[in-house]
């Protein structure tokens, strides 16, 4: 047994230069350099990295044009996330969009009938998605697709944030106003 650990006993210790010794001088990356080499790093730091690649954030975007339905499909689609430990940071529904659309009588520009569409939006916004995950979630989004519901999936970004808020008439109005009053002081300089 005591031959085993005899060549570790022999080994001797790291020694540093004499010349680093002396040097009081000394710049942090030098004193960096020692101790990265001999750096421990436990091995639940390893463990705790994911082992496939992270999707950051992604939108999900439902249109349609019957609200109750748009409504559960986008319901259960929460759900789908929650279960394959997806995680959903916010879901939303932006303003309606309406639209006339116009149907002519056959070889003329007369109106033969005339529609109002009302087109509806719920967005889902995922963070932290896995790859092996995505597709599976990809999949079970469209086997489940109501029928007039339209599913597009893309990077979140900063204007589908912004197309969120409705703005303030009232305030625009105001900031518009002032802008006109020291645009007048302005020329009066």
């Amino acid at each position: 047994m005591l031959r085993k650990f005899t060549p570790l006993l022999r080994k001797k210790p790291k020694q540093l230069p004499i010349a680093y010794l002396c040097n009081t001088t000394r710049n942090i990356s030098d004193s960096r350099a020692l101790f990265v080499k001999d750096l421990y790093e436990p091995d639940y730091l390893e463990s705790l990295k994911p082992k496939f690649p992270q999707l950051e954030n992604l939108n999900v975007q439902i249109k349609g044009y019957d609200y109750p339905i748009l409504e559960s499909y986008q319901r259960y689609l929460h759900k789908v996330a929650e279960y394959l430990d997806i995680d959903v940071a916010d879901c939303y529904a932006l303003p309606p969009q309406h639209m006339t659309v116009q149907r002519l009588r056959p070889n003329s520009t007369a109106v033969d009938a005339e529609y109002r569409l009302t087109v509806y939006e719920r967005n889902l916004h995922l963070e932290d998605v896995s790859a092996p995950i995505y597709p599976l979630f990809l999949r079970i989004a469209q086997a489940a697709l109501p029928e007039g519901v339209e599913l597009s999936i893309q990077e979140h970004t900063k204007d589908d944030e912004e197309r969120r808020y409705v703005p303030d008439r009232d305030l625009l109005e105001l900031k518009a106003e002032l802008e006109r009053i020291q645009s007048g002081t302005a020329k009066k300089k």
